[in-house]
């Protein structure tokens, strides 16, 4: 058992899940898929439940024992396999709960992402007085130290749409959360203009949906969709009473798809959604 990962990132936990995945669409049991590998069903199943990795020739078999012809899959998962970047965010591993981190490392190897968010701007989004203001409102017993950390990483995590190769980002944000004052007066007037100035990039498109629109329901609550280097590895993260969950069966997939366009269909253009920002920084 020497060498097996003691806790799997979910990033090692996806590539595990989407093997799993094509050995069930092949109709092959764990014990089958080892022997034409010719490996032990324990080394399947360490693969799939990501206790341990996979070579690039071994997932390549695999793949071709589960006669997948998907060439965008399987080259983005042999991606998965062999990439062995160690992101700024391992800094903060046993610093921070272990799915923020999952998330940093999720939408910094996104191929673009869409939010959707009615009570607070953003992540991508906010300045550091904003996100200071939040994380002490809501975790009222940190002590300053601990602010301090969330803050700094929460602003590490901007790099994906500040960084000269930026993934495109789409955001829909309703009126609620940009008149929401997280703190002062001052700080909420930064924070508009922060939205303003970013939404004027090339990259980053920001939607708002305001109060007086008719026949809007919501979308329950925050999400955010971060696509995959192929469509099957998309990902959509919701929040959870203990920090994000991640979905990806192609059921929930297809579904909060179609949700997003759905709510970025009933919100403002971007132009008229910049003018709705600006005259609601002029009511500050």
């Amino acid at each position: 058992m020497a060498g097996l990962r003691r806790e799997p990132t979910a990033r090692q936990m996806r590539l595990g899940a989407e093997l799993r995945r094509l050995r069930d669409a092949a109709g092959l049991t764990g014990r089958e898929a080892a022997a034409l590998l010719g490996v032990s069903s324990a080394q399947i199943n360490q693969i799939e439940s990501a206790l341990t990795g996979v070579s690039e020739k071994r997932l390549r078999r695999l793949a071709a024992n589960y006669a997948c012809s998907d060439e965008e899959l399987i080259n983005a998962l042999v991606i998965m396999a062999t990439d062995r970047t160690r992101g700024w965010w391992e800094e903060y591993r046993e610093r921070l709960p272990t799915p923020f981190l999952d998330l940093s490392e999720l939408e910094y190897h996104a191929r673009h992402r869409w939010d959707v968010d009615f009570l607070h701007i953003p992540g991508l989004l906010q300045t550091e007085d904003y996100a200071r203001a939040l994380f002490s409102y809501v975790n009222p017993e940190f002590p300053k130290s601990d602010v301090d950390l969330w803050v700094e990483h929460r602003m590490k995590r901007r790099i994906i749409i500040e960084r000269p190769d930026p993934i495109p980002y789409e955001t829909v944000i309703h009126e609620a959360a940009l008149r929401i004052r997280v703190g002062d007066r001052a700080a909420s007037q930064a924070q508009l203009a922060r939205v303003l100035n970013l939404s004027e990039a090339d990259h980053i498109t920001v939607r708002v949906i305001p109060f007086d629109l008719d026949g809007f329901a919501g979308a329950g609550s925050a999400m955010v969709y971060a696509g995959g280097p192929a469509p099957k590895l998309d990902t959509v993260v919701r929040d959870g009473p203990n920090g994000p969950v991640f979905l990806d069966a192609e059921a929930q997939l297809s579904r909060y798809r179609t949700l997003f366009r759905r709510v970025e269909a009933a919100s403002l253009d971007p132009e008229r959604s910049r003018d709705f920002i600006r005259n609601l920084a002029k009511e500050l």
